[in-house]
């Protein structure tokens, strides 16, 4: 299978031995924030206490391991409701425990196999859409919540190999957490530019995105100026902020960039950055349930966003809007899974969707999600047998 979980540290790029392996579904019962942590533990990562790592030998050469979380999984740790069935026969948990070989593993060359899919077919239409947009509206003007984010799925149906179309996804530009994760009969391929939760040297750090405009110089102002983009962005921020504190020691939750315009592929996209000194005695478990399901992809309040969302989208979110990346003996790094497709042993699946404010007009977040989806598709598409893949 194919080595390349989003964040691995360069040193370990290409280098990956899988040593163990745990996947957990519903049905598995128990929390999986805790068993996520006891399992790794049990592989010589233990993450009890992430202001105190532990140094020193792993046994068996680890590494460090790769973590995938779905966004039902999130909110499931949230005691909030998971929504439509997912669409995707793929687990909600996924932990991965890597050593690296010292010369890299020599590569497995295979002729290129052709790659195709069906047409897409849509989870919903721009009607409907349009329609769950009004109805979040409808929520906000009776003071239910402040912002919902919406998120719709597609799905085709597959022949050929999927791994290089999933890498062809991973190299997008402005990919931070561009990689690949493979499972039994199941491969998920992340194009992600949005941190979830980072910890480095006794710093958390969330890099929340929300605002997009087109990649042209009329597109980079209208975001900078526009009102209901950045009123949209500040909510997330606060929640944000509010999250962190929950895990962070007293007074240290700083917000050190706000609203700042970055590129992903063809669009301009607004981020801040918020920080803050992990607590002593915090564990992994305690902080999956304390940031997971990311903010920018719930909304404000997140419980009561998370009860509408469940009522209003028409497909899961299965590998999209979860967390996914790395988790190392001295730091962590996971992705928020957008731009983000996975693949079954027969259907592909892409989703995308944003945030609806009172000021959200509905044609125009349907158009919005046809933006961001647009890269994800183009770099899934099909190939015959005189393409080369990157």
């Amino acid at each position: 299978m194919l080595v390349d979980p989003p964040a691995t540290p360069a040193a370990c790029r290409g280098r990956l031995v899988e040593r163990a392996r745990w996947q957990w579904r519903p049905t598995d019962g128990g929390d999986p924030a805790a068993h996520t942590e006891a399992f790794l533990a049990a592989h010589g990562l233990p993450l009890h206490d992430l202001a105190h790592p532990t140094t020193g030998h792993h046994p068996d050469g680890v590494c460090g391991a790769a973590l995938y979380l779905s966004a039902a999984a999130g909110a499931l740790l949230t005691g909030a409701p998971t929504g439509a069935p997912n669409p995707t026969d793929l687990p909600e948990v996924a932990v991965v425990v890597y050593a690296h070989t010292d010369p890299p593993p020599r590569p497995h060359h295979h002729p290129p196999t052709p790659w195709s899919h069906t047409p897409w077919t849509e989870s919903w239409t721009p009607r409907q859409h349009a329609d769950a947009v009004t109805a979040v509206r409808d929520a906000i003007g009776r003071g239910d919540i402040y912002q919902a984010n919406l998120v719709g799925h597609a799905a085709a149906t597959y022949t050929g190999d999927p791994l290089p179309a999933l890498t062809r996804l991973a190299h997008l530009p402005g990919a931070r957490y561009g990689g690949v994760l493979t499972g039994p009969d199941w491969a998920i391929g992340c194009a992600s530019p949005e941190t979830l939760i980072e910890l480095r040297h006794g710093t958390l750090t969330t890099r929340p995105i929300k605002g997009t405009r087109p990649a042209t110089t009329t597109g980079r102002v209208d975001l900078l100026t526009s009102a209901k983009e950045r009123a949209e962005h500040i909510m997330i921020v606060d929640l944000e902020r509010n999250d962190l504190a929950r895990v962070a020691a007293t007074g240290t939750v700083r917000v050190d960039d706000l609203f700042a315009v970055r590129r992903w592929c063809d669009l301009w996209q607004a981020e801040s950055t918020i920080r803050a000194q992990v607590a002593d005695g915090l564990g992994l478990a305690d902080l999956l349930r304390a940031v997971c399901p990311g903010g920018s992809v719930t909304g404000a309040p997140k419980l009561a966003a998370l009860n509408h969302i469940a009522a209003l989208e028409p497909a899961g979110r299965g590998a999209s809007m979860g967390a996914l990346g790395w988790i190392g003996p001295n730091h962590l790094d996971l992705g928020l899974t957008i731009r983000t497709a996975a693949v079954d042993t027969t259907t592909l699946h892409v989703w995308a969707g944003g945030g609806i404010t009172w000021d959200s007009d509905p044609d125009a977040e349907v158009a919005e999600a046809a933006a961001k989806t647009a890269p994800v598709r183009a770099a899934l598409a099909p190939t015959t047998p005189h393409t080369h893949d990157r």
